[in-house]
């Protein structure tokens, strides 16, 4: 009940804040199916003026993890690990679901959704791949405009890449 509501929640988000992918409706509750070869999803958190981490974390359809920690992590240099390839394909069925390929490539100063704009937050750049298609967002969190549902997605991933015991936080 609680995850139907949140992708509800979810649904509705995308369709105030972002145009949904076209081939995919945005309220789809429905588990991803297979995701296929050379599927994957990557997230990098680049410096702020302050100890934000600093790491990228890939996530394989295969469900082999990826992650690179540079600079206010618990644990700096590469690590890999393995999760479960239905978890996989779950997030890669979130991100299309929520209209991940629908949403701009960029929300950084000057850009669309960045009226307002603070200097010292970090980027994010998420990349994804699936069934043939490539996305990439560039998302510097001093836009103030960017759509609520990328900064969710962004943090689903790295929930489901478990980054939490290399970041320490």
């Amino acid at each position: 009940m609680n995850r139907a509501l949140f992708l509800l929640a979810g649904a509705a988000l995308v369709a105030a804040c972002a145009r949904p992918s076209a081939d995919v409706p945005a309220n789809d509750a429905r588990p991803a199916p297979d995701a296929g070869a050379g599927a994957s999803a990557s997230l990098e958190r680049r410096p702020c003026f302050g100890t934000c981490p600093v790491y990228t974390v890939t996530v394989a359809g295969s469900g082999a993890v990826r992650f690179e920690g540079r600079r206010f992590v618990a644990d700096s240099g590469t690590f890999t690990g393995t999760i479960p390839k239905p978890r996989v394909d779950s997030l890669l069925g979130e991100l299309e679901a929520a209209g991940y390929f629908g949403l701009a490539d960029r929300y950084t100063m000057g850009g669309a959704g960045c009226d307002r704009y603070a200097t010292d937050l970090p980027t994010v750049i998420t990349e994804v791949h699936l069934r043939g298609r490539a996305k990439r967002v560039e998302h510097d969190h001093g836009c103030a405009g960017a759509p609520a549902i990328l900064d969710s997605l962004e943090q689903r991933i790295d929930q489901v890449a478990g980054v939490a015991k290399w970041v320490g936080r």
